[in-house]
């Protein structure tokens, strides 16, 4: 059961995946109107969605866990290595394209990663508050 519970604790998560790539795919049109490139945004989404899969279950990890020293690895492991990797792909794209930069692209795939993170944090606080309630038994 807390397998499942897992699963379906990401389920928006990837369901804001699969919309943001769908809106790219179908409204090319739509984005060639602000001069954004769907190519930018659909493989910073994909970058996007693997970070935060990646960083959402270390803070899992975290709240799995009592120890304060273990907890804040978790965190902060989390945190770093998903703007790490966001930095990694963002300088790369930079340094390959130089002056050719789609900036309406990056600053799409910035208000992506902030509404990745937003919708996170949001999930993570309610499971963080289902877990306080079973561990002290108190009704939700």
């Amino acid at each position: 059961m807390t397998r499942n519970r897992n699963r379906k604790s990401f389920l928006p998560i990837i369901l804001l995946f699969v919309a943001f790539n769908a809106l790219f795919l179908t409204g090319q049109k739509w984005l060639a109107r602000f001069n954004a490139d769907r190519d930018v945004l659909i493989i910073g989404n994909a970058i996007l969605f693997i970070a935060t899969l990646v960083s959402f279950f270390l803070y899992r990890k975290a709240l799995k866990n009592n120890q304060p020293h273990k907890f804040l690895k978790y965190i902060y492991g989390g945190m770093f290595l998903k703007m790490l990797v966001c930095l990694i792909a963002a300088f790369a794209y930079i340094a390959s394209l130089g002056k050719d930069v789609n900036k309406v692209g990056i600053f799409g795939c910035m208000f992506l990663y902030f509404l990745y993170t937003f919708v996170e944090v949001s999930i993570l606080l309610r499971l963080s508050k289902e877990q306080k309630n079973a561990q002290t038994g108190s009704p939700s």
